[in-house]
C-alpha cells in the first residue's frame, strides 16, 4: 500500500463508520430491522479500524471491539443475549478505566456521578426483573465510573462518558418498564454512537500515537 492510500485510509474509515451510523438511525426510526441487521454490527469494527489505522491504542481498540459484541448480543431476543452484551459493554469500560489511567477527576463530578446513580437504581430496582438487578447494578457503577473518569481526559471524552451513561439509562428504563421519551430507540443508538465516537476522539487526542 502507497504512502498516499496509508494517509488515506484513516479517513475512509471514519466515513465508512459515518455512512454505517447513519443507516442505523435511519433504519432506528422507520423501524426497519433488516436494516439494523446489516449496519449495526458494521459500526464499531469500522470505528476499531479507523483506530488501529490512527495506531491508536489496542485497549481502545478492544473496547470498541466489545461494544460490538454487546451490539451483536442486542439484536437478538434469545435467552440470556442481554446478559451477555451487558458482559461484552462491562468488559470495554473496563478497557475504558484502565486506559484512563490515575488522572484526577474533580471531586464535585465524582460526587455529581455517584448521586445519580443511587437515585437511577433507587428508582429503577422494582421494575427490574430479579435476576438482572445485581448484574445492572454492578454495570451501572462500571458505567458510571467510565463516565466520571473519562472527564480527566477533557471535554471531548467527558462528553462521550455523559453520553454513553444517559444511552444505557434510558435502556434500563425500557427494561424496568420505567416512563421513557418519544422515539426513545433513536435516542439511545444515538447517544450511543455519539459516546463512542466521542470517547475515540477524547483518547486519540490525548494519546496521539499510543500502542497499549
Amino acid at each position: 500500500m502507497s504512502g498516499r492510500a496509508t494517509h488515506r485510509l484513516p479517513g475512509a474509515l471514519l466515513a465508512a463508520f459515518a455512512l454505517a451510523a447513519l443507516a442505523e438511525l435511519v433504519s432506528v426510526a422507520v423501524d426497519a430491522r433488516t436494516g439494523q441487521l446489516l449496519a449495526k454490527p458494521l459500526l464499531m469494527p469500522l470505528l476499531a479500524a479507523y483506530v488501529a489505522a490512527r495506531g491508536g491504542p489496542r485497549l481502545l481498540v478492544a473496547a470498541l471491539l466489545l461494544g460490538w459484541g454487546g451490539d451483536v448480543f442486542l439484536l437478538s431476543s434469545a435467552d440470556g443475549a442481554f446478559l451477555a452484551g451487558m458482559g461484552c459493554f462491562a468488559a470495554g469500560h473496563l478497557c475504558y478505566l484502565v486506559l484512563f489511567g490515575r488522572r484526577r477527576t474533580r471531586a464535585g463530578l465524582a460526587l455529581g456521578y455517584g448521586l445519580a446513580l443511587v437515585v437511577a437504581l433507587a428508582l429503577l430496582w422494582s421494575g427490574l426483573p430479579a435476576e438482572l438487578r445485581v448484574p445492572v447494578a454492578v454495570y451501572s457503577l462500571l458505567l458510571a465510573a467510565t463516565a466520571c473518569r473519562a472527564s480527566a481526559l477533557g471535554p471531548l471524552a467527558g462528553a462521550g462518558g455523559a453520553l454513553f451513561l444517559l444511552s444505557d439509562t434510558l435502556i434500563a428504563t425500557g427494561v424496568a418498564e420505567a416512563p421513557q421519551p418519544p422515539a426513545a430507540n433513536l435516542w439511545i443508538m444515538l447517544t450511543y454512537l455519539a459516546a463512542q465516537a466521542l470517547l475515540t476522539a477524547g483518547i486519540l487526542r490525548s494519546r496521539p500515537r499510543t500502542h497499549d
